[in-house]
């Protein structure tokens, strides 16, 4: 089906990523899994790639362009190649809207170019052991000192990608008691750094997929925060954390449809070389419906992203619409990865093929950002049920 969402800058960036990924990723992706995340040097590389200043305004060193399409070719094409950029999808996907739209100048001229070349990484410290879909229910604390001049903050958090190589942490803590009347107030995002004392990485989680994307548990002990590195206005934080969910969401089915079409083309690959009974596996008609029903679905959501995109280019993408594309692409994909797994028999179960690895970094698309339930409520909230 004909794209009309990227133009011919979009389709010159594809080839640059394209050829990066080939040189640069894919000869040394198996030793970043080893590791649990590439190399720190590797993010220096992206920064000089262009690739973390291309939303970031040019005074800052960024290229100043707007919405989500060149981030949205960076999905696919990562899918494409059966790889990832490590935690860089946090970076840019999730910290700089909130750095961009919440930062003073003085913070912006301060972070921004360091951002922008990667000497700067960054995380997003939401999660704790008991609050994750309700943002609500954070407990870590952050207390204005005596004289005004810093916070001291004290709390855990979990599920935190990128927080093990992350040089500035985004850290959502309570400034204000908690009021069981109103329970969204007194949130504030505190931006840490990650040598002040007190601050430390806790446990590197062992997941079962997305294993070049380091997630960590941290833990804040008397850490002093200089109140010049509060973001936004104090009390603030729920009202900007929501405010964002309609990139992430959008960004998480970016990447499903982006997943649900390279295990598609990596299954019609594999059918048309493995031979079994005498024959191609391609040349069975289970195989054909298999894949035909593969591909509607791929196209389907194809359609919903492609929109998506143009709707959140011009600030139209609603709340609810972000919930109904991350659900439907989500849920999907995961369909497609399944079946074209199963097509490629007990060779589907080996990393070294593409399809596991895309197999077991999906599963958390129906997790993060919002379970696809949280999803279905938003959605039913919306039909005014």
């Amino acid at each position: 089906m004909r794209r009309t969402v990227f133009n011919e800058d979009h389709e010159a960036f594809r080839e640059t990523i394209r050829d990066f990924i080939a040189n640069e990723v894919v000869p040394v992706y198996e030793s970043w899994e080893a590791d649990g995340h590439p190399p720190r040097d590797f993010y220096r590389q992206l920064g000089e790639l262009g690739v973390y200043g291309i939303e970031v305004p040019e005074e800052y060193g960024g290229a100043g362009e707007s919405g989500f399409k060149y981030q949205a070719v960076i999905a696919e094409e990562t899918a494409r190649a059966g790889v990832s950029f490590g935690s860089s999808g946090v970076h840019t996907g999730l910290v700089l809207p909130y750095l961009l739209e919440y930062a003073n100048e003085e913070q912006k001229r301060r972070w921004l170019p360091g951002f922008v070349s990667g000497d700067i990484m960054t995380a997003i410290a939401m999660t704790e052991p008991g609050a994750g879909s309700d943002l609500a229910g954070i407990t870590t604390t952050a207390r204005l000192s005596e004289d005004g001049t810093h916070y001291v903050l004290n709390g855990a958090k979990t599920f935190i990608t990128g927080g093990v190589l992350a040089d500035l942490v985004l850290v959502v803590a309570r400034t204000a008691a908690y009021d069981p009347e109103n329970r969204r107030a007194g949130l504030s995002i505190l931006c840490v750094d990650t040598t002040s004392p007190g601050y430390s990485v806790g446990r590197k989680l062992q997941k079962i997929g997305l294993r070049t994307s380091d997630t960590a548990e941290l833990a804040f002990v008397d850490v002093k925060v200089p109140v010049e590195d509060l973001l936004g206005e104090e009390g603030r934080a729920f009202s900007y954390l929501t405010h964002n969910l309609v990139q992430e969401r959008l960004a998480i089915a970016v990447g499903a449809y982006a997943a649900a079409a390279a295990a598609v083309r990596f299954a019609v690959q594999y059918v048309k070389d493995r031979k079994v009974f005498g024959k191609a596996v391609a040349e069975f008609q289970n195989t054909k419906f298999t894949l035909a029903d593969c591909q509607a679905q791929v196209l389907a959501q194809q359609s919903m992203v492609d929109q998506a995109l143009e709707l959140y280019q011009n600030g139209e993408l609603s709340v609810a619409d972000a919930a109904a594309v991350k659900l439907f692409c989500t849920e999907s994909a995961s369909t497609v990865i399944d079946k074209c797994l199963q097509l490629h028999g007990g060779y589907g179960y080996i990393l070294e093929y593409p399809i596991a690895r895309l197999y077991t970094d999906n599963r958390v698309f129906r997790i993060y950002g919002g379970t696809s339930e949280v999803m279905r409520s938003i959605i039913a909230k919306s039909l005014g049920l």
